[in-house]
């Protein structure tokens, strides 16, 4: 079988971009054909057999010329003529779109459409959604400014976008947000694609919320490394006695929930925390006297600070679909504090392998910490919990999406 996937990005920058790598790795493996289209990046590590990529696009660094911009993230004919490029000389059977919105824009579901007709070549379209998109123009279910979590856009009424300029804080950008969602919800765009995989229960009734996609949709959790696997293939993880720090690791910023997790670090004063991640938010975290900043961890390293720690906390006050940091704390036997909100908790046996709290509590954050630290063995209970968690490996998530989404049998 051959599989296009497509990605903004081909280098590594975030969950998705793990998603695909490991993915398409594993879909290798198999015998399957696996090429990628997205954008030319200097860090670009996979790649298609007609080099062919749309111009990088930076919406951060003013690299984007003003006048184009409009055009470029609404419908980008750059990225449908590569894509038809692309799709013309590897014919695939499966296309696997991903992060898609604004630098590629869903012109290349338009690409593939346009295949099937020239050729009479039946294609499987299917997405995965990494986050809210396409009910929701910034993509988080949240308003930046505020940052109080939203529902205004999921019943198609994206003006609250512009309104409270929720791309970039920017009333224009905002309001090339709401146009696009607009757009593609007149053209019922969405609706094209055959399966739509949602990492989190709560992936799937945001998007179930439009009567286009309620049908298409399916749950599959994401893959994780098993711990076991991760230490033969690194060897004995030598990891600090277990219990003497509490952990957070992922992306120092705002709606990561850092911020009320720095000001429970401060009333907690006499318990050590150590922070692995990079983000906006570093020079604040490096600010709290009980907190040992570790900078951008990966390997094993990061594998013994998981493993050492008594437990860990993931505190994001937005709405998260599916986050591996959560997987991988339990994989590695600790028990892990997360806010309430989004698809975290679905990850998590609540009072067996960690505990819940309210996101964006600062309060209530501070007491579950203190009540963990001050019962190590309780944390003892559950880390022997979490021996018994069986999420996905990649393999067993590749053999579901061979079997109920490719359809290879057919």
């Amino acid at each position: 079988m051959r599989i296009l996937m497509v990605n903004k990005f081909l280098h590594p920058n975030g969950g998705s971009e793990t998603y695909i790598f490991q993915l398409g790795e594993e879909l290798q493996k198999r015998g399957h054909e696996v090429q990628y289209f997205g954008m030319e990046h200097e860090g670009r590590i996979v790649g298609n057999r007609m080099n062919c990529y749309t111009s990088d696009m930076d919406f951060h660094t003013g690299k984007l010329q003003k006048l184009c911009y409009p055009f470029k993230i609404i419908y980008s004919m750059e990225a449908k003529r590569g894509m038809g490029r692309v799709l013309q000389d590897m014919a695939p059977d499966v296309v696997h779109l991903n992060n898609i919105n604004f630098q590629l824009t869903p012109s290349v579901i338009y690409a593939v459409r346009a295949y099937e007709k020239k050729t009479g070549r039946k294609v499987r379209v299917v997405y995965t959604a990494h986050d809210y998109q396409w009910v929701c123009p910034n993509h988080m279910m949240r308003i930046p400014s505020t940052g109080k979590i939203c529902f205004a856009c999921r019943g198609g009424y994206f003006g609250a976008c512009t309104k409270n300029r929720c791309i970039h804080n920017s009333r224009v950008k905002s309001l090339l947000g709401t146009m696009e969602a607009k757009f593609y919800m007149w053209r019922r765009t969405y609706g094209m694609v055959d399966v739509i995989i949602c990492p989190s229960e709560f992936m799937k009734r945001q998007l179930d919320s439009n009567p286009l996609l309620e049908e298409k949709t399916v749950m599959m959790c994401n893959f994780v490394e098993r711990a076991a696997d991760v230490i033969q293939k690194d060897g004995k993880l030598e990891s600090a006695q277990q219990g003497d720090y509490v952990l957070y690791f992922g992306r120092f910023s705002e709606e990561k929930g850092i911020g009320t997790l720095l000001a429970a670090c401060e009333a907690l004063p006499d318990i050590p925390f150590i922070f692995a991640g990079t983000g906006p938010l570093a020079e604040q975290v490096s600010k709290v006297k009980n907190v040992e900043n570790k900078g951008f961890v990966t390997g094993k390293e990061l594998h013994r600070l998981i493993a050492g720690a008594r437990f860990s906390v993931y505190p994001s006050e937005w709405y998260e679909n599916c986050p591996f940091s959560v997987m991988e704390s339990q994989m590695y036997g600790t028990p892990v504090l997360v806010s309430d909100l989004g698809g975290a908790p679905e990850l998590v046996q609540a009072g067996r392998t960690g505990e819940l709290f309210r996101g964006g509590d600062a309060q209530e954050l501070t007491a579950h910490i203190r009540e963990l630290w001050e019962q190590p063995e309780l944390c003892r209970v559950y880390r022997e919990n979490c021996r018994s968690i069986n999420f996905d490996t990649i393999e067993e998530y590749c053999d579901k999406i061979e079997k109920n989404v490719y359809k290879t049998g057919e």
